[in-house]
């Protein structure tokens, strides 16, 4: 079946915040929701199974938060859609097959670091001069 709810675009948004911030000092979950306009309580239930995968770590306590656990250019989307929302094109047949292998190949060879370059060359390139 091909599905993606919209679980993946949310914790591919936070990841790419995440990798935008560095790194170096882990970001609170409710920074991150502020920063992409995401509901706090659903991106904490998102980055319980990312950390739980190995993708995020967190730190407890007042300069508490997340960062990533490895690094952005060895994380993919497809990773990320298949922890969050199941095995992506399972048991497609015909035509819905194709589409989803080809669909696949996007999210497998689609990095965290592509996602976080891409939205830069968008937030740079709507950006113009008088």
């Amino acid at each position: 079946m091909i599905s993606i709810t919209s679980k993946s675009p949310y914790a591919v948004a936070a990841l790419a915040e995440l990798g935008r911030s560095g790194g170096s000092e882990p970001v609170p979950v409710g920074e991150l929701a502020k920063r992409r306009g995401m509901p706090v309580q659903f991106l904490e239930q998102l980055f319980a199974v990312l950390r739980r995968a190995g993708v995020v770590s967190s730190q407890r306590g007042v300069k508490g938060g997340y960062r990533l656990a490895r690094d952005p250019s060895e994380v993919t989307v497809l990773e990320i859609v298949e922890l969050l929302d199941g095995p992506f094109g399972r048991d497609s047949e015909g035509v819905f097959a194709d589409a989803s292998k080809a669909a696949r190949e996007v999210l497998e060879q689609t990095t965290i670091a592509d996602v976080l370059e891409r939205e830069t060359r968008e937030a740079g390139a709507s950006m113009y001069h008088i």
